[in-house]
């Protein structure tokens, strides 16, 4: 599949699941907003309170990366996907009105629905930028934390994804996000759906090569750590509206899809080794 074909078939379903909820039909599209074994349970009734109900509504993500990290006051963050804007206004209550927190989205239905949830909000420390995240349109080292949840996985080029989130992190910045990794081998019908694709399932890395494709991108402190692994009933869930034989395949993927957190760092500048160190 081509970036463009994944990108048309991105947009489009992301798009329908905000343009569902803008209509007050709640949530569909691929995963069904916090009802499936990726995207449940993934935030405390303390972290939603006070939230605008449709960025709770079209959370669907796969970790709650906000929590991976500790943000300080004053700090400037980038969600790289973010959506409807949850992981945004979380950053935003942290970093406070001294701090920055820029949400980049290429859907222009989420784009809408997340700047209404920003005015809802009353988040004024907060901006959502219209793009995709394999050209972030930031200038160079300006960014102190980059978060994303259950996005990358999503983009055909994942090594672009990484360079430019080394490119607009400051020396010492730090990446934390959460994913869908593999753990061995999975079935090609899976990696060749493109409703799969989508769903966060067949553009998913196996979790070595993404702690490769972090260090060839110049990070360190690499650390992907899987926390949720998926067994059979689970695989049922998220493979059954991707119209592949799911009796036949999903015993072939327990245990070998997982989301996972994962953290790196760009050195500092002194010690700063990467393809665009020092830039």
């Amino acid at each position: 599949m081509s970036t463009s074909q994944v990108q048309d078939a991105v947009r489009e379903k992301y798009g329908e699941i905000a343009r569902s909820v803008d209509k007050g039909g709640g949530c569909c599209g691929p995963r069904s907003c916090g009802c499936d074994p990726i995207t449940s349970n993934l935030y405390s009734d303390a972290e939603t309170s006070g939230l605008p109900s449709d960025a709770v509504a079209v959370s669907l993500g796969c970790g709650n990366p906000t929590a991976l990290i500790d943000l300080q006051p004053g700090q400037t963050v980038l969600d790289l996907g973010s959506g409807g804007g949850i992981d945004v206004l979380l950053s935003a209550r942290r970093v406070g009105p001294t701090g920055k927190v820029y949400g980049l989205d290429m859907t222009e239905e989420m784009l809408a629905l997340a700047r209404e949830n920003q005015r809802k909000a009353g988040a004024t420390n907060v901006e959502f930028l219209e793009g995709t995240i394999e050209a972030i349109p930031l200038p160079d080292q300006s960014v102190d934390v980059i978060i994303s949840n259950c996005v990358i996985n999503l983009s055909e080029d994942k090594d672009a994804v990484l360079r430019e989130a080394f490119r607009v992190l400051k020396p010492g910045g730090r990446l934390a996000v959460s994913d869908v990794v593999i753990r061995g081998d999975v079935p090609s019908e899976i990696r060749r759906s493109l409703e799969l694709w989508v769903g966060c399932v067949a553009g998913a890395l196996e979790e070595d090569e993404y702690s490769a494709k972090l260090r060839r991108a110049g990070f360190e402190s690499v650390e992907v750590e899987p926390w949720r692994v998926y067994q059979v009933e689970e695989a049922r869930a998220f493979l059954a509206d991707s119209g592949i034989d799911v009796d036949r395949l999903a015993p072939q993927v327990e245990g070998k899809v997982a989301s996972a957190f994962i953290r790196a760092r760009r050195p500092d500048a002194k010690s700063c080794c990467g393809p665009t160190c020092c830039s």
